[in-house]
């Protein structure tokens, strides 16, 4: 099943690499023109000289709204939003945690999923045209020792849009949470600061690649209008959900 996205204008953050990049090289491969926003400029002019013209750059912290405001003035009709850009910090647990590192993680995972839906949605609503996409996590219901505000981020990405769903009900506007598990990209190397750790991480069979997400969005965009995909939870083949844990060094809470 294959629709052309012939005529669709698409935005995709956190196209700098990874799952972003292969979503904005899937889309113009299936007929859009995509805008891809992210920080580093170097990797956008790459994805640009790649792409061509189908593919236009800016470069933005999407957790500024003021500068998404400032940016998205110059793209106007955009009906299909990716809400792609986030980022995991610090390896702690909570009790140990950098308090920048949970804000960092605030300030991308949901502050520009925040941004940039509420400066594109109005147009999809006017126009009563549009897919809004957003990438969230297996860690939003799956909670794991030092996962504590990364994976509360992505728990929010996965309620927010099923707000979204109630808000837009008698709308032709469709909203998505994709929850992917590991994906072989540069997550685990920004998370931990080490290519080392990170190879260590990534060193299983069967994980899933930044490209196999790209299909899971195409296949959501390729439904009929009539049907929207509320939420999918992918895993890698060579993952699953752990068991129960417990504390058997812990000592016995009296009268417990």
């Amino acid at each position: 099943m294959q629709q052309s996205l012939s005529g669709r204008q698409a935005l995709v953050s956190g196209a700098t690499s990874g799952i972003g990049a292969a979503i904005a090289r899937r889309l113009v491969r299936d007929g859009a023109h995509v805008v891809a926003l992210g920080r580093r400029g170097d990797r956008l002019a790459a994805l640009h000289d790649e792409l061509g013209d189908a593919c236009r750059i800016a470069v933005v912290d999407v957790g500024d709204a003021a500068a998404v405001g400032n940016v998205l003035a110059d793209f106007a009709g955009i009906d299909l939003l990716v809400n792609n850009a986030g980022t995991a910090r610090g390896q702690h647990r909570a009790q140990d945690a950098d308090r920048a590192d949970w804000q960092a993680m605030v300030d991308a995972n949901i502050g520009g999923v925040l941004n940039l839906t509420h400066a594109l949605l109005p147009g999809m609503v006017a126009r009563d045209f549009g897919d809004i996409i957003n990438i969230g996590s297996i860690a939003a219901g799956a909670a794991y020792p030092t996962g504590n505000v990364y994976g509360a981020t992505k728990a929010f990405v996965r309620q927010f849009t099923q707000n979204l769903r109630a808000d837009l009900l008698g709308r032709n506007v469709r909203a998505t949470c994709i929850e992917p598990g590991t994906v072989r990209t540069e997550f685990a190397a920004v998370r931990t600061g080490s290519a080392e750790a990170a190879a260590k991480f990534y060193d299983h069979p069967n994980l899933m690649e930044a490209e196999d997400v790209a299909e899971i969005v195409a296949l959501c965009l390729a439904l009929p209008r009539r049907v929207n995909v509320n939420l999918i939870e992918a895993m890698p083949l060579g993952q699953a959900h752990g068991g129960p844990v417990f504390a058997d060094g812990m000592a016995v809470v009296p009268g417990a």
